[in-house]
């Protein structure tokens, strides 16, 4: 729901009444994750998609009842065997969707326009949302912000506000999406409820170091995959914006003193493509200790064996060496800087997701997979 919040902050102040949509759970092969969600105003204007096409006209006619009858539904969709071109996910998967109907003036509605007004304008968020448990519970909303404040509730006893508001500031914190289930006394045991918690944050930050033709068309690349691209270069008279207008921010500063000074966290990703020892050594010495997604450096063969020399020297442990990627990116025969950029994107999207970057024809992985530590992403 939070992906869709521009449209839907519009909604609410216009004082539309609408229907959200949302993918709760999803079991086998299935387009979309946990969290993606359709909205139809009363209108019936549709935004968003909940399987990129395969049941969408079900799940409108199901926003719609859930409209007219001004209560949550939950259905199931999944693979007909009778008629692959029926109502179902002919992928195979099943995905389970929760319908919250949304009135202006409504307690509910005031909530929902305050978190999708901070979400919109950049705020962090997480939407905690009871998806299974007791009906008189199902779809209220819980808001944590950024400093841990609550706001709303799941309707239960004060016990499961407090537990589900533990459960969504953990998530907000990674800055996932995902399910949790926990008991609706607010304890591990006894009767379980089920919540979505959906999380907003910052875009994740793309830090390439070297102000090259490569590091133009990756900036580019991690700009297309939702990145906060910085480029940073001790050379201004590289470090422009004609060469790099697609970069969110250039920084002319030595590589390593930058890292020193600016905010990164478990989601930054450090591209290092400079292929200079001089800027390399420190700068990795420092990234390769620091608690980030990925970190990646251009070069040779010759040059990855001469840096691992150096940064051994430097006192870093072979466990911290075995975290960079070098020489950067997926093998796909990348010549131009496109490819090249093209690589790179590739292997840290492969990264993330734990997947192996092998093509799938032939291979048993799933195609659609999880998260490594199950949550929606």
């Amino acid at each position: 729901m939070l992906d869709l919040a521009p449209t839907l902050r519009r909604w609410a102040a216009e004082g539309r009444a609408f229907a959200v949509a949302t993918v709760v759970a999803v079991t086998g092969s299935a387009p979309r994750p946990p969290g993606a969600a359709l909205a139809v105003d009363a209108a019936g204007e549709a935004v968003g998609s909940v399987s990129g096409g395969c049941v969408e006209g079900a799940v409108y006619e199901l926003c719609r009842a859930a409209l007219a009858e001004d209560r949550p539904l939950a259905e199931r969709f999944g693979y007909s065997d009778e008629d692959a071109f029926a109502i179902g996910l002919t992928c195979g998967g099943v995905i389970d969707v929760l319908v919250v109907p949304v009135r202006p003036g409504s307690a509910a509605a005031r909530l929902y326009g305050d978190v999708l007004a901070a979400v919109a304008d950049g705020a962090p968020r997480a939407l905690a949302r009871v998806v299974e448990g007791p009906p008189a519970l199902l779809g209220r909303p819980l808001v944590v912000d950024g400093s841990g404040t609550v706001r709303g509730g799941c309707g239960g006893p004060p016990e499961l506000d407090r537990s589900a508001a533990a459960e969504a500031a953990a998530l907000l914190a990674l800055g996932r999406t995902g399910t949790v289930t926990i008991g609706a006394d607010g304890s591990r045991c006894g009767r379980p409820v089920t919540l979505l918690v959906e999380s907003s944050v910052p875009p994740p930050r793309m830090i390439v170091f070297g102000a090259i033709d490569y590091a133009a068309a990756l900036a580019r690349a991690g700009s297309f995959l939702g990145y906060h691209v910085t480029v940073c270069d001790a050379r201004p008279v590289f470090a422009t914006r004609a060469r790099f207008p697609d970069a969110d921010e250039l920084v002319v500063a030595w590589p390593h003193t930058y890292l020193d000074r600016t905010p990164t966290d478990a989601r930054t990703v450090l591209c290092v493509l400079t292929h200079d020892a001089k800027f390399d050594v420190p700068l990795l010495a420092r990234a390769l200790r620091l608690p980030v997604a990925y970190v990646g450096a251009m070069g040779s063969r010759r040059t990855h064996e001469d840096r691992l020399s150096r940064l051994r020297a430097e006192g870093l442990t072979e466990a911290e060496l075995a975290r960079l990627r070098s020489p950067i990116g997926l093998d796909l025969g990348a010549r131009t800087p496109e490819e090249t950029a093209l690589s790179i994107a590739a292997e840290i999207v492969a990264h993330r997701h734990g997947a192996t970057g092998a093509p799938l024809t032939g291979s048993p992985a799933p195609i659609h997979r999880r998260d490594r530590a199950g949550s929606g992403v």
